[in-house]
């Protein structure tokens, strides 16, 4: 089977080594353009492009596929049986869908049509899900609305994270990759069509996003903590700096902080301190003020004190 594969960030490296591992022929790795990320703006190249090239495979890196016949006409004149597509970060035109005898098939991160769009992972933490999982897909011209081919599900952990739930999704998300492309080679898929009536989109993930609103309840913004960790992370001002939050846990309303005001600080102990929430506590365990490397909360405390009445507002 000749193979062209599609995608950009970490998730797809493995996706990627998985294709070859089953022995695959991958003719040509397909990625986003180079570009300026960081404070410095300096280019970097993506994960996908870095480990192509210690491969040894062809990399092309088209601004967009869309508007450039000159690649689509390349792609056909490589004549792969199949093109794997995971977070590549582009829509392919009907003309490139074509191409392969077997289809372009999508790793997707979600079980769709829960999840549709660029950050099905950091929503579904966000969202309280207690399960996900990573659907198989033969694409069409819409945004991860093409018949499905195999979805595998996993339970969420109390503590789960959007990096750590990002790292395990990429693990199965591997594994069902060559499941699937071993029954589509063998004509043994049996694509089903998406409910429209179910779908979401996963909208994509803002810095914004990340300032917290102290008037919801203290399970929302844990919850939003874990998933926007480690990108594009949660944060709040305290005393006109900005402070990233990493770790916390939700407590019940107390007696004594029922009259405070949200983004409050309740009380203090030597290890950590409680902030009043729209609707329950929320104590801090592990912080990142600005600058700083991120610690736990009692290292914060040592060098930063905090009492009773400090407020944390939006940044």
């Amino acid at each position: 089977m000749r193979a062209v594969f599609m995608g950009t960030p970490d998730f797809a490296v493995s996706i990627l080594d998985a294709v070859i591992e089953m022995g695959v022929e991958v003719t040509a790795v397909v990625t986003q353009p180079d570009r300026p990320k960081g404070r410095g703006k300096a280019v970097q190249i993506s994960d996908v492009k870095a480990r192509a090239m210690e491969l040894g495979l062809p990399v092309y890196q088209p601004v967009r596929i869309k508007k450039d016949p000159e690649f689509v006409e390349l792609l056909r004149n490589m004549a792969p049986d199949v093109m794997v597509v995971a977070a590549f970060g582009q829509i392919l035109p009907k003309e490139v869908l074509e191409i392969p005898r077997l289809g372009c098939i999508n790793v997707h991160a979600s079980l769709l049509p829960k999840y549709r769009g660029s950050a099905p992972i950091q929503w579904s933490v966000i969202n309280g899900d207690r399960t996900a999982g990573v659907t198989t897909m033969q694409m069409d011209i819409g945004m991860d609305t093409g018949d499905m081919l195999e979805k595998a599900e996993i339970e969420l952990a109390p503590d789960e994270t959007g990096g750590s739930l990002f790292d395990r999704l990429a693990v199965l998300g591997a594994e069902l990759i060559q499941s699937t492309l071993r029954k589509a080679e063998a004509g043994e898929l049996h694509p089903e069509k998406q409910n429209e009536e179910e779908a979401t989109h996963a909208a994509m993930l803002t810095k914004e996003m990340g300032d917290i609103d102290w008037s919801k309840d203290a399970e929302s913004i844990e919850r939003l903590i874990r998933g926007l960790n480690p990108w594009p992370s949660a944060f709040s001002a305290l005393d006109g700096k900005v402070i990233k939050i990493w770790k916390a846990q939700v407590l019940p309303e107390s007696a004594s902080s029922e009259k405070k005001e949200v983004g409050e600080v309740v009380s203090v102990s030597k290890t950590a301190f409680d902030v009043k929430t729209g609707k329950g506590l929320l104590r801090i365990l592990e912080l990142q003020p600005s600058g700083k490397k991120r610690m736990a909360a009692d290292a914060f405390l040592r060098g930063y004190p905090v009492k009773e009445g400090d407020r944390f507002v939006k940044a």
